[in-house]
């Protein structure tokens, strides 16, 4: 998949309006704010499920955190399809974001199975934990897609753009 339907400048993920709209968007600065809360929010909470499978102790604090760590998600998710709506038009799957929100929708329904799994008292306290860990890669990879996203609009505006009059 093309990473921007920009023709007029390869490689873009924004066409200059979109660009715009991104820097005119309120949502701009929640996901700004969002997304290290919840990188935040997910190392203590990994912290403590790490702690609980090492001491056994500590689970109700592990499981608190992951609910926490899930009532973040669905924020930044929710607020995200915002984003995505005011720049691109759509509030989910516009092109250049297209694989970054395929797996933010895998990384929800495993937070969501923890949840379910959590309230509804399914598995034992280990293999909840295993499914959140396993919500937790999946965040890693979506993190890691988002942040790459950055760095390559980052450079297109760092190229295109004479310094000082263009941010990202």
């Amino acid at each position: 998949m093309a990473v921007s339907t920009n023709k007029a400048h390869p490689g873009a993920i924004y066409t200059p309006e979109q660009r715009r709209r991104r820097d005119a968007s309120i949502w701009t600065l929640v996901q700004a704010v969002l997304a290290p809360l919840q990188f935040m929010v997910f190392i203590v909470s990994l912290a403590l499920v790490v702690r609980f499978f090492v001491t056994g102790a500590g689970e109700l604090l592990a499981a608190s955190s992951i609910v926490a760590k899930t009532a973040v998600l669905y924020t930044i998710m929710v607020t995200g399809a915002w984003w995505e709506k005011d720049v691109f038009g759509q509030y989910l799957f516009a092109e250049p974001f297209y694989w970054e929100d395929v797996v933010s929708m895998a990384v929800m329904v495993l937070h969501t199975g923890y949840v379910v799994m959590l309230i509804g008292g399914f598995g034992s306290p280990a293999t909840q934990f295993v499914v959140a860990l396993v919500a937790y890669a999946c965040y890693v990879v979506n993190a890691a897609q988002f942040f790459w996203k950055f760095r390559l609009a980052r450079r297109h505006v760092e190229r295109t753009v004479p310094r000082g009059l263009g941010a990202t």
